[in-house]
């Protein structure tokens, strides 16, 4: 998040928008792979900001990697996510409107890996029994996909 820390010491925590991609990880057990974060404590879909120069499928597949330990081998785009309903505050204060790319991946390799510093836990979830203490605007996104499957 280099580009946007950059941004932040010249604008503060002021709303900016910022565009990012995240990824529905799905086991052959038709699990979703969620992330523990250590900044708001909640659970979400690996994902994260866009640095310049980067492509949307690049971040997400960058953002998996170093937040799962996963590796996407291929990615499908499932929407773009924009609106009043993506904008979030960090718990230290940051604002945004997030524009995001959501991609589904059944097609990976690799292994659990926590990093320690954005994540504290890496699990697989039954679609059916999410946890509760979801953060952000993940949940929208997850309310999405698990729409358009059930069409």
């Amino acid at each position: 998040m280099g580009y946007i820390m950059d941004l932040r010491k010249l604008i503060g925590s002021r709303p900016i928008v910022m565009t990012g991609a995240c990824v529905l990880l799905l086991n052959a057990e038709g699990q979703l792979l969620l992330q523990h974060r250590k900044d708001n404590g909640l659970w979400g879909l690996p994902g994260g900001s866009l640095e310049p120069g980067e492509t949307l499928e690049d971040a997400a597949k960058r953002e998996l990697f170093e937040e799962t330990g996963y590796s996407a081998c291929s990615l499908e785009l499932l929407h773009v996510f924009s609106g009043e309903e993506f904008y979030y505050q960090y718990p230290h204060g940051d604002e945004v409107y997030n524009v995001v790319a959501a991609y589904i991946c059944t097609d990976y390799e690799g292994s659990t890996v926590i990093d320690g510093i954005e994540v504290q836990d890496v699990r697989f979830f039954d679609l059916n029994h999410l946890p509760e203490a979801m953060g952000g605007p993940d949940p929208l996104v997850i309310d999405y996909y698990l729409k358009k499957t059930l069409l």
